[in-house]
């Protein structure tokens, strides 16, 4: 921010939000003629209008599904949908038996096979692993040093399954910023390159893994509870337990036999071999690679390994229905019309000009000219955030819903309840006799407390909000955040930098009728002398004084306790009754 002293505070600041707005603008503009923007917001479901599927679960073997399988089901297909790429999507159950996807727009062919696909879990070993971010190309294996294969691989962990083109891929997988553009299902007899995506705790992994050897079908059932020590006592360490039926039995005592050298081979430390861990993959993405530190026999292997309590449950139901052998069939489609929601929407806006309207109205009734400055600054702030959602729909998707219209309204308000903070303050300061250039830095160190303290409390409530609710509610939470940040920026670096230049003008300096800082209607009479003079209270009519005086007094007199207003009434009486004797004496 530029300084008091100079010739013109708060220019820089201003200069510096145009180039801000310049950039944003620049960005949308550059996506927009690539073909991947637009200048309008991607809109959602309720109001674009979409697709709705109505999908049946179809179960091998004819059985029935039971209702935990439906809703691990749903989890699945909202994660597949949510990883394509596709916001504001719903999801949920129909009668306890069919699941319902509602998709804003048409959705793809990639998409509607991936909704319908089983869920696949499969057990492969680790081949390779490594680091989530790509190798540098300068830094990649030159192609005399790549790893060529010698002979046919004897196993799932047999090295020469790695070609060069499969370890060219190794080197360019980004697991940090994973793409979702292939959508295809792996061939389970080939060698899959994946991701483990990263977590709170660890950072992402990406992994070369040979074919499957055990498939998630032979999971019988899992369970997670807190490890026991070798004495049987309880520890605070969690654990996930797995139930493999005898055909998962037989071959996971086999592939365990097999890593098991590969840890004795290491020293006991399997860190120094990655061929000794087991990746556990659904729909082609790693969901744990434990290590095998012995053999199991009896077909059921405990998973260890820093879990907390949710994410042992997690792992657990992820093994538990992950692998269920459930695909869909499409029953029936529908285009879903946006007619509702627009309708909703041209009541949402109109509601919207109309609190606009209102603010605008008394801005400028409240604060004359002065009330241009938050027209100005609501103006600016709409700019604001609407780049900033046309922007997250093009770079992340985000589809802008009826609720976060909502938010938007909602937040016009507080939006002005900053702007007022701020004018009262300068009008407190002027009350008190500054001259306006002082007046305005000394309301600005006062409002801009409250303004923090304010917008931080409206972000702390969009973020729980956003957190806890589920569906269009966190629309409504998303915008609310977004526009309590603008307003930060807005305030910071227009409002205030703009009253900066403004205090120094003739128009305002002076005090004009029609500014909004006018001393009559303040209520002191001179307020100031001119722009920038303070006058000191030495210069104070009489009668200011003498007001003040009265209402220093009454003050005084209204804040006494029952007690000190009878000893002051009692005092007056004896003074009362001194003064009668001594006019009787004379």
């Amino acid at each position: 921010m530029a300084r008091t002293g100079s010739k013109k505070p708060g220019l820089r600041v201003l200069v510096w939000l145009g180039v801000i707005l310049a950039v944003l603008t620049a960005v949308l503009a550059g996506g927009t003629m690539a073909g991947q923007a637009s200048w309008a917001p991607k809109l959602a479901l309720d109001l674009e209008g979409g697709t709705q599927m109505i999908l049946a679960p179809k179960v091998e073997g004819g059985s029935d599904i039971n209702e935990e399988q439906l809703n691990q089901a749903v989890a699945i297909i909202r994660q597949r949908v949510d990883g394509s790429g596709v916001a504001e999507a719903e999801i949920s159950t129909q009668s306890g038996r069919n699941v319902v996807v509602s998709l804003p727009g048409t959705p793809s062919t990639q998409t509607r096979d991936l909704i319908q696909a089983s869920a696949d879990m499969n057990f492969r070993p680790v081949l390779l692993n490594g680091a989530g971010a790509p190798v540098p190309e300068e830094s990649r294996a030159p192609e005399d040093q790549l790893p060529k294969p010698t002979a046919e691989p004897t196993n799932g962990s047999d090295t020469n399954w790695i070609t060069p083109d499969v370890y060219r891929q190794f080197e360019a997988l980004d697991c940090d910023n994973p793409s979702q553009d292939e959508q295809e299902r792996s061939d389970p007899a080939k060698p899959l390159v994946t991701c483990e995506p990263a977590t709170e705790t660890n950072p992402a992994i990406k992994y070369i893994l040979g074919p499957v050897e055990v498939k998630g079908s032979n999971i019988v059932t899992s369970s997670f509870q807190l490890q026991q020590g070798a004495q049987g006592a309880v520890t605070n360490e969690w654990a996930v337990n797995i139930q493999f039926d005898d055909e998962g039995t037989a071959k996971f005592k086999e592939v365990t036999e097999r890593l098991n050298q590969f840890y004795v081979a290491a020293g006991g430390d399997a860190g120094n071999d990655p061929k000794a861990q087991f990746a556990i993959v659904l729909d082609d993405q790693v969901i744990s690679a434990p290590r095998s530190l012995a053999v199991i026999t009896d077909g059921r292997p405990q998973i260890t390994g820093g879990f907390t309590e949710q994410s042992a449950k997690a792992l657990s139901d992820q093994l538990r229905f992950g692998a269920l052998p459930i695909s869909f069939e499409i029953q029936s489609e529908q285009q879903i019309s946006a007619t509702l929601g627009g309708e909703q929407l041209r009541m949402g806006l109109l509601a919207g000009v109309i609190g606009l309207l209102l603010v605008v109205v008394y801005s400028l009734f409240q604060y004359r000219v002065l009330g241009f400055v938050t027209i100005a600054s609501l103006v600016v702030a709409g700019i604001l955030t609407y780049l900033a959602i046309a922007i997250l729909g093009w770079t992340e998707n985000y589809r802008l819903s009826l609720a976060g219209v909502a938010g938007i309204i909602v937040a016009i308000g507080q939006t002005a309840d900053s702007f007022i903070v701020y004018f009262e303050r300068i009008r407190d300061e002027l009350r008190e006799g500054r001259g306006l250039v002082s007046a305005v830095e000394n309301g600005w160190k006062r409002a801009k407390r409250t303004v923090l303290a304010s917008k931080a409390v409206n972000l702390l409530a969009a973020l729980v909000l956003y957190f806890v609710a589920v569906g269009n509610v966190r629309g409504f939470a998303f915008t609310l955040g977004l526009t309590a940040l603008a307003d930060l920026i807005v305030v910071f670096m227009f409002t205030h930098p703009t009253l900066q230049l403004l205090a120094r003008t003739k128009f305002f300096g002076e005090g004009h009728r029609f500014s909004g800082l006018d001393p009559k209607r303040l209520g002191a009479v001179p307020l100031y002398r001119g722009a920038g003079r303070i006058r000191t209270p030495e210069e104070k009519p009489a009668a200011v004084v003498r007001a003040k005086n009265a209402g220093a007094a009454a003050e005084a007199e209204r804040r006494m306790t029952i007690a000190e207003r009878r000893m002051a009434q009692k005092q007056e009486q004896l003074a009362g009754s001194s003064k009668s004797a001594a006019k009787e004496n004379k």
